[in-house]
């Protein structure tokens, strides 16, 4: 099975590399940034602007190859790829859920933003409470870690 997506547009930071770019939107408060759709996609945006917070889903392109065991940024010790969220990744997909501050033409402005300069786009979702949040809410490894929300 042969598997390709194009992107739809693409997201600009103040994060040119890699480096200093925080680790998820939490810690990525106030962090302004902008998504440009390519403009056959614009009429999509209709009835987004209802939405205080949306999913960014996007190609990790600085990604390099990926390890099945990592050591992720809360511990030191080597977890299973899949138990992380960590870019380096069989298929370098991600996702972030930013606070949409307004929508000109096909021109998102988003803050709590944790996403590397000129990111190809793939997709974008409304972020909906009622649907994301799970009654029993398990962090495995995280558990003494962070706290539970």
């Amino acid at each position: 099975m042969d598997v390709k997506y194009k992107p739809i547009g693409v997201i600009n930071t103040q994060f040119k590399g890699a480096g200093g770019i925080p680790i998820q939107p939490s810690r990525a408060k106030g962090v302004k940034g902008r998504v440009t759709l390519l403009k056959n996609f614009a009429d999509g945006l209709k009835d987004l602007d209802g939405f205080s917070h949306i999913i960014l889903l996007y190609h990790f392109h600085l990604s390099e190859d990926y390890s099945l065991h990592v050591v992720p940024f809360l511990d030191d010790e080597p977890r299973g790829l899949f138990a992380t969220r960590a870019p380096n990744r069989p298929n370098p997909i991600g996702l972030s859920v930013v606070k949409l501050i307004r929508i000109v033409s096909n021109v998102l402005h988003i803050e709590n933003v944790d996403i590397a300069d000129e990111t190809p786009l793939l997709d974008i979702k409304p972020y909906i409470r009622y649907f994301e949040d799970p009654e029993e809410l398990k962090i495995g490894w995280l558990t003494d870690k962070i706290e539970s929300k």
